[in-house]
Parts: structure tokens; sequence; C-alpha cells
């Protein structure tokens, strides 16, 4: 059966579902990053109607929930155009935000995205994408996988995160 994975620009109107999924998806996968699990830091700087609206008005960002059949099951945050080591804007494409629920993982969801991403980029005549991955963890694998490789070293950039958790890898795709 062929899974039927939709992306959809957010709306005002289904601002509170991505408010849901964001902090449902962040809380399942990077609780351990926070000590004692608490994720109010990242929360307040990411899922807050305010500052969707803000991200909204910037029209070089775009937020997508993703729908599997008649669900939401995750989301996308896209930087249409950012300068990233030797590229400039007009270069490249930064993956800011792919969080999927952990119960819709193995669902094709995520390798859905990153192409439903590097279509965005293809349209835009960009010549590569860029994300960010912690190092330990699921995901770094994933990326690698797809194509990713890995170009520098960063950190989570909220002070209060668990110190041993903080490394991250840049990551570029080449289109």
């Amino acid at each position: 059966m062929q899974k039927n994975i939709q992306f959809q620009e957010l709306t005002s109107t289904l601002h509170d579902v991505y408010i849901e999924i964001g902090i449902k998806s962040y809380n399942q996968h990077y609780r351990h990053l926070w000590p004692k699990g608490n994720t109010i830091t990242y929360i307040q700087h990411s899922f807050t109607k305010k500052i969707l609206e803000e991200e909204e008005k910037n029209q070089n960002t775009v937020l997508f929930l993703i729908k599997l059949n008649t669900e939401y099951v995750g989301l996308l945050k896209v930087t249409l155009h950012k300068s990233l080591m030797d590229y400039d804007q007009n270069d490249a494409l930064y993956l800011d935000k792919i969080y999927i629920l952990k119960e819709y993982a193995g669902n094709g969801i995520g390798g859905a995205s990153l192409k439903f991403v590097e279509s965005i980029a293809q349209n835009l005549s960009k010549k590569a994408i860029f994300l960010e991955s912690m190092q330990k963890g699921p995901a770094l694998p994933f990326y690698l996988a797809n194509n990713f490789k890995i170009v520098d070293e960063s950190t989570v950039p909220f002070s209060n995160v668990i110190e041993e958790e903080k490394p991250m890898y840049l990551l570029k795709r080449t289109l």
C-alpha cells in the first residue's frame, strides 16, 4: 500500500496543530538534552503563537505540517536563502527543523520530507541543502544514508543544554 504523505504550508488556522506536533515530537526525541528533561527554553523559542506569527511574516522562512493519510505527524521549517560556508544565500537552502512524531517513525516520512525539501531547493536553483544534526542519536545515520556529508561541527545554541549533549554537526547535500 502506498503511503499518502503530504506537506501542507502552515496557515494561522493550523498554528495550534503545529505547536502541538512540535512540542510533542521535540519532547519525544530531545528531552535528554535538558537538565531534568525540562525543554521549556526550546519550546518558548520555537513553538508559541508569537514565534509562529513572526516566522510567517519572514518571507525567507516557510513552515509545513506533514500529513500521513489524514493525520498530522510532523513538521518542517525551511530557510529558503541562507549563506553557509562557501555558499551565498542564492545558492543554499537550510532545513531548520524536521520533526516527526516517534509513533510514525519507519513510515518513510523522513525520506519523503528530504525529497520534498530537495524539490523546493531545485525549484529555487540552489546548489546545496544544509541542516544540523545532533552528533549522538538516530538522526545522523539517517542523514548520512541520504547523501548528506558532515562539513563542520556546531553546538546547540542554548546555554542550559547539558554540556555533553551539545555537540552537533553541520551537514550538506550538494544538488
